[in-house]
């Protein structure tokens, strides 16, 4: 039965478009055989780029891939390795646009997205995406891969000007993987200068200290976001929540140094 594509508006049939590879009605991802939002052209389950789904399904089974999903365990590996040294609990990553953390356009890791993929998505989207292959390539110990990714992941933050808190806490981590801590702090004296207070602010500029090995700096820092925390963590800030572990692993540590 004919109907349009959700997404591009043209004719369409079965359960993928064959114009721009959006998922139809009823249609479930060739890899995890999750249930598609009609109109997703990526996975909300598994990240999968959807493209050729349409010619998977007609092809003859095959083995599926492990899907890559960048969840709150994986950021905070990644954090604790990179930047922490520390463990950290994990944590409910939020939206789904953040969750989709497959590699960028669906492209293997270690390739480039075609023009196509990039095209697709918002510029919301591709920082997401960025972001989340940087951290993917830190956490695995490929320095080089990372400090390939992060400065377009940088640039497509950039592109999102005015950027909210949310948004420069996470060029912050990218800055620091990449080692511009200059970027880094630069991201923290932004947020602090709206509101003191901010635990990821204060979050940010303590971990940028620690990383410049400016243990005063580092310690003040620490000292003001155990005395923020209790008044800050009442208010109902989205951006808190979704980084719930990174403020609790930073008190954690903070309330552990030496005074």
């Amino acid at each position: 039965m004919s109907s349009n594509c959700p997404r591009c508006n043209e004719p369409a049939t079965g359960k993928f478009c064959a114009n721009c590879g959006s998922a139809l009605k009823g249609a479930e991802c060739p890899d995890c055989n999750g249930a598609l939002t009609p109109g997703a052209q990526f996975c909300h389950h598994c990240g999968a780029a959807l493209k050729s789904a349409a010619l998977k399904s007609a092809a003859p089974a095959a083995p599926s891939r492990v899907p890559w999903i960048v969840t709150g365990v994986a950021l905070v590996a990644v954090i604790a390795l990179v930047l922490f040294q520390a463990s950290r609990s994990a944590t409910d990553v939020g939206p789904a646009d953040v969750g989709q953390g497959a590699p960028m356009g669906g492209a293997p890791i270690g390739s480039t997205p075609s023009a196509a993929d990039i095209a697709s998505m918002s510029p919301q989207e591709k920082a997401d995406r960025l972001f989340n292959r940087v951290m993917m390539y830190a956490s695995e110990g490929k320095a080089d891969s990372a400090a390939i990714f992060a400065p377009m992941a940088l640039q497509s933050f950039d592109m999102l000007a005015p950027l909210d808190v949310h948004q420069r806490y996470d060029v912050g981590l990218v800055a620091m993987v990449a080692g511009q801590l200059g970027r880094a702090k630069a991201e923290a004296d932004t947020i602090l200068k709206k509101n003191p207070n901010d635990l990821l602010g204060l979050t940010l500029a303590m971990r940028v200290a620690e990383a410049a090995k400016n243990s005063a700096s580092a310690g003040d820092f620490a000292k003001r976001l155990v005395a923020a925390e209790p008044a800050e963590r009442k208010l109902p800030r989205e951006e808190y929540q979704f980084h719930s572990s990174d403020i609790d692993a930073a008190l954690k540590e903070a309330r552990a140094r030496k005074p």
